[in-house]
């Protein structure tokens, strides 16, 4: 392997650890702020949101809330799921039933 290839990954691996490191490190010293950490709280759910209702949610460039979204139905019915079991891999493996279920049977 060339000597540039290595600098390279290195480089990029640099780049890619510093950016979550420095907050850690930084923020890790102080006292924040109540009102920041209510804030911070938010991020994930936030983050979440943004990565899971857009894939769900929309189909070619359309928004699809319907019975003709097969995500959207297993996602109405892994919710309650989830919200009773709060066990993330049992709603996984049962969203993954249910939408093996649909596009095979009913939305072929």
């Amino acid at each position: 392997m060339k000597l540039s290839y290595v600098y390279l990954i290195v480089g990029m691996g640099i780049v890619t650890y510093l950016p979550r490191m420095m907050p850690a490190t930084v923020l890790s010293r102080k006292q924040l702020p109540e009102l920041l950490i209510r804030f911070l709280n938010y991020i994930p759910a936030a983050v979440l949101s943004a990565l899971f209702f857009p894939s769900v949610l929309v189909t070619g460039h359309e928004i699809n809330i319907g019975m003709s979204n097969p995500l959207f139905i297993t996602s109405l019915l892994t919710f309650p799921i989830a919200y009773k079991t709060k066990n993330m891999f049992l709603t996984v493996i049962i969203g993954m039933i249910i939408t093996i279920i649909l596009n095979n049977l009913i939305y072929q």
